[in-house]
């Protein structure tokens, strides 16, 4: 990097929730390197709440991607260009001197370009974005640290990532929202949130086993469960919930990103599959059993809370190809017993 820190930089890391979560990380690092670095990140719409509260932020450049193609798709294409525009005249008025893209995709590569940015860094570039950039990184492979993609990139860029934690802030608005929540929805003590729901069947524990996990949380740790997910999982959440001996709580849909958030650092145990709210958990810091099979985005959640339970088959991880006819069967060697064995161990060691 040299030997003076740039003035400004950007952060382009526009989705998905899980991976804007790991690489917040970036933050207290480039915060404790350089500390007169003024730190902007460009987010879509759908993961922004997750930086909105962010006080090392000092900018925070939102894309609203659902919103422009539904401009276009409804015919409104002058209105879509003109807020194309404005947020491409936001970003340059920043006078960024360095552009980081963590997202290696064209259309990262593209707004890390449309930055105006001189040094353009592009993190594993692929699709034609790797032409956009001033330099570009290949992260080694098989790390199996949490993040260690953005940790690679910090250590690029010279920064120092010995000790690489998330950075997730929540307001206290947020947390007064959460609480309301879980005060309506009856929960008054202490409880376990049930991350259960993604966008990959292969990614997903089965129903029965989390109705089969419900009561002995309740019943053995003195946890209420708490289901959580966004607004398309209502449904999905009340099948759990109608599995169970005493149905457990549900606010899947009842609370934002933000709230949901909140929801978990209040939390006493979190147990979910690889999705953006389980990363919360580590982020967070609480108690958190990461159930992972078709995918393994890391071992090690750097955290001493989190407890990553993966059985690796000869197939896994297999990602968005499964081999295995729908039996999912990485997933299905996570029996109910071996959770509730290891939810005793990690609330047995928690500080």
């Amino acid at each position: 990097m040299g030997s003076d820190p740039p003035r400004s930089i950007l952060l382009v890391r526009t989705s998905a929730i899980g991976d804007v979560i790991m690489a917040s990380a970036l933050i207290p690092a480039l915060r404790r390197t350089w500390p007169d670095t003024r730190i902007g990140w460009l987010v879509e719409s759908v993961a922004a709440p997750l930086l909105q509260s962010n006080p090392d932020l000092h900018r925070l450049h939102i894309w609203p991607r659902g919103h422009w193609r539904r401009l276009w798709k409804e015919g409104h294409k002058g209105e879509a260009i003109r807020e194309f525009r404005a947020l491409v005249k936001e970003l340059r008025a920043q006078r960024y001197d360095i552009a980081v893209d963590l997202q290696g995709l064209l259309k990262s590569g593209l707004w890390t370009r449309l930055s105006g940015a001189r040094r353009r860094i592009g993190l594993a570039s692929r699709e034609g974005s790797q032409w956009l950039m001033s330099e570009v990184l290949q992260p080694q492979r098989n790390d199996p640290r949490i993040g260690s993609e953005y940790r690679f990139a910090g250590q690029a860029l010279g920064l120092d990532v010995a000790d690489f934690p998330m950075h997730i802030v929540v307001s206290e608005t947020d947390k007064a929202n959460a609480r309301k929540a879980l005060s309506s929805a009856g929960i008054a003590g202490d409880y376990a949130v049930f991350c259960p729901f993604t966008t990959r069947p292969q990614k997903h524990w089965f129903d029965d086993r989390w109705a089969a996990l419900s009561d002995p949380v309740r019943e053995r740790f003195g946890l209420e469960p708490v289901i959580l997910g966004g607004p398309s999982d209502r449904e999905h959440a009340d099948v759990l919930r109608a599995l169970s001996g005493t149905p457990a709580t549900s606010l899947a849909g009842r609370t934002n990103l933000a709230e949901s958030a909140a929801v978990i650092e209040g939390a006493s145990l979190l147990v979910g599959v690889d999705t953006g709210l389980t990363h919360l958990g580590s982020a967070m810091n609480i108690p958190t059993l990461a159930l992972f099979g078709s995918t393994r985005p890391y071992l090690d959640a750097g955290v001493p809370r989190t407890r990553v339970l993966y059985h690796p088959l000869p197939c896994s991880p297999c990602r968005r190809r499964p081999t295995c006819d729908g039996r999912f069967d990485c997933m299905r060697a996570h029996e109910v017993e071996e959770i509730l064995g290891q939810i005793a161990e990690i609330l047995e060691a928690r500080t």
